[in-house]
């Protein structure tokens, strides 16, 4: 068999080193630069690769491709692997093909990487022998190649999700679902939503689908499908078939078919509402898979949280520095900003992605004292926000937006970066992006 691959970094180069210790015909490509130890990776396990183009005639011969989720289905290549209808897959599908490990699968427009990295957690230290793969970790198919793991633990972008078709989970979680990425799904909300869903693809009555109950998009998306699994849905509040809530007494009460747990809410690692949401699915996860209480409850309270996610930073001159910049969409922002205080200065901008900033309009109102526009063209923010009488000053770099909050906040005030945007305009990942802003702050303290 001719396994051609597509995209040269992590998904990628694991199929690639999967495809070939099951003995097939490997040919990786991309059409950029492949990092160096991924590229060695390849050379070491005698797999052939390009990088800077695509050789159509290498391609096209292909029985099965393993595309990277960041190449679009409009790419050229893509389209002329299709009028050929060569089956295009994911990595994780090809990766579910040949393990029997169990699947605990979690995607969601906010909160996937912190609950991902939360039921791991959680597995881990309850002695599991578990595999962090997806968005986070390592590739599933590099894991499935090199490693046996009794469960996964993965976290499903919508863009991989795309791709999936036989795969099976036995734990599917859906965060929430709130408009992103619209530039991909042709600016229709509704093909976003149908991505999203289609981790619930192949799901029996054994298995468990766990959501937010809450949640508007998802509550009528069930309305027109039907699924075979069991219901586990969480909520703030005790609701009917509420698996998961805050009784009356402030306590996290969790109950499956498996067992009955509580723990006081003050105890949990993670503080705020989307963090709540956040504990309450992975704590769901964690039960369905008979994992104790005890191990629940202190991997709920000693967990220590995702970089780049409501990151506390430093606190200079009376004023408090955070980082969000994971907050690559407005309903992200819009939790970010659920859990602050007044007096609030937001760092906003980017590469917009068809953002409605009218989600965060209220808490603006009400939590904001100035808006930091940090992008190459801030002119939607300022557009939308002066308007509304909100403060907005337009920057153009990471050293004039710190430089900028300095300059403007006072003792008690809280900086947030939280910037609703993809990162791509000014930086290389919403990782360099946050990395460069604590820079920055800590340098503050030098001055």
């Amino acid at each position: 068999m001719r396994l051609v691959i597509l995209g040269g970094g992590e998904s990628g180069v694991g199929a690639a080193i999967l495809g070939k210790k099951l003995g097939m015909d490997v040919f990786l490509s991309d059409m950029g630069e492949i990092a160096p130890h991924y590229a060695k990776m390849l050379s070491d396990n005698g797999i052939a690769y390009e990088s800077g183009c695509h050789t159509e005639s290498l391609i096209i011969n292909a029985d099965e491709v393993i595309k990277s989720p960041g190449i679009p289905p409009t790419a050229p290549i893509i389209k002329k692997i299709a009028s050929k209808n060569i089956p295009i897959i994911s990595e994780i599908e090809f990766a579910g093909r040949y393990t029997d490990a169990k699947m605990v699968c979690i995607t969601g427009s906010n909160g996937k990487t912190t609950t991902t990295l939360l039921t791991y957690h959680i597995l881990k230290n309850a002695g599991l022998n578990v595999g962090l793969a997806g968005n986070v970790g390592q590739s599933l198919a590099l894991q499935v190649a090199t490693e046996k793991h009794d469960v996964y633990v993965i976290e499903l972008s919508s863009f991989q999700l795309e791709n999936m078709y036989r795969f099976h989970a036995n734990i599917a979680v859906i965060m929430n679902i709130t408009p992103d990425h619209l530039d991909r799904y042709d600016y229709k909300f509704q093909n976003y939503v149908d991505a999203k869903f289609r981790i619930l693809q192949n799901l029996t009555g054994s298995d468990a689908f766990i959501f937010w109950e809450n949640d508007p998009v998802i509550k009528a998306q069930l309305e027109h499908i039907a699924t075979e699994a069991r219901l586990f849905p969480f909520s703030e509040h005790q609701e009917e078939g509420s698996a998961s809530y805050i009784d009356a007494h402030d306590r996290l009460i969790l109950n499956t078919s498996n067992q009955a747990m509580s723990m006081p809410r003050a105890d949990l690692a993670l503080n705020g509402l989307h963090n709540l949401f956040n504990s309450m699915a992975a704590g769901l996860s964690a039960s369905l898979l008979d994992i104790k209480n005890e191990d629940i409850r202190r991997s709920l309270s000693d967990f220590e949280g995702v970089e780049h996610r409501l990151e506390y930073v430093d606190t200079i001159d009376g004023v408090r520095y955070i980082n969000d910049s994971k907050a690559t969409n407005v309903n992200s922002c819009w939790y970010a900003l659920e859990s602050m205080s007044k007096n609030t200065i937001l760092i906003l901008g980017g590469k917009d992605k068809g953002n409605d900033y009218s989600e965060i309009a209220s808490l603006v109102d009400d939590k904001v004292k100035a808006i930091v526009a940090m992008g190459k063209d801030n002119t939607k923010i300022i557009d939308y926000f002066v308007p509304r009488g909100v403060k907005v000053i337009d920057t153009h770099s990471i050293d004039d937006a710190v430089a900028t909050c300095h300059e403007i906040a006072q003792s008690g005030d809280t900086v947030l970066l939280s910037p609703c945007c993809a990162s791509f305009d000014l930086f290389k990942s919403y990782e360099d992006r946050g990395k460069q802003f604590k820079e920055r702050v800590k340098a503050l303290n030098n001055k």
